[in-house]
């Protein structure tokens, strides 16, 4: 099993009136920014089956950026599981109940890389995961560590490997 965790991209900092946080949109850059960083990694994420995002609006239109730049032609759904904070079992949840898919989860800070850190049985991630950024794993079996595949920041070179 493949799993892209993808952190959301840039959002504006300026809360819409008389909204929540959840309300923040992409800026212009972050959408940009977005769509080249997600086009050069295409021919590394192929083979998705499902991509399943945050209902914050940053993060459904990240995962809609991501979708048609890399013309994907598979659901896109929204999960609480992975809205801010939540706890990383909420998200391992999800990846029992898909198993055999291969998925795109696009969240948010701390709880991608929180997931990533879990999923590869280490305290934490060993980098900061800017917005944006995809961390590529693979899951062989539930009870062994996952396999880092690739880590993606944008503007910054591909690692297939990370040293503390």
């Amino acid at each position: 099993m493949k799993v892209y965790l993808v952190r959301h991209a840039q959002a504006d900092s300026d809360v819409p009136e008389g909204l929540d946080d959840g309300a923040r949109p992409l800026t212009g850059k972050g959408r940009h920014a977005a769509e080249k960083h997600f086009r050069a990694l295409s021919k590394r994420m192929d083979g998705v089956d499902l991509v399943l995002m945050s209902p914050l609006v940053r993060a459904v239109q990240t995962a809609q950026i991501l979708a048609l730049v890399q013309e994907l032609e598979v659901p896109l759904r929204v999960h609480r599981a992975l809205l801010p904070d939540m706890p990383v079992g909420s998200q391992e949840r999800l990846l029992k109940e898909h198993g055999e898919d291969e998925l795109v989860l696009v969240g948010h800070n701390p709880s991608i890389p929180a997931m990533a850190a879990h999923l590869m049985a280490l305290a934490q991630f060993p980098r900061s995961v800017p917005t944006g950024s995809v961390i590529a794993l693979e899951i062989d079996s539930p009870e062994e560590p996952a396999r880092l595949l690739f880590f993606a920041a944008p503007g910054e070179d591909v690692l297939e490997e990370l040293k503390p």
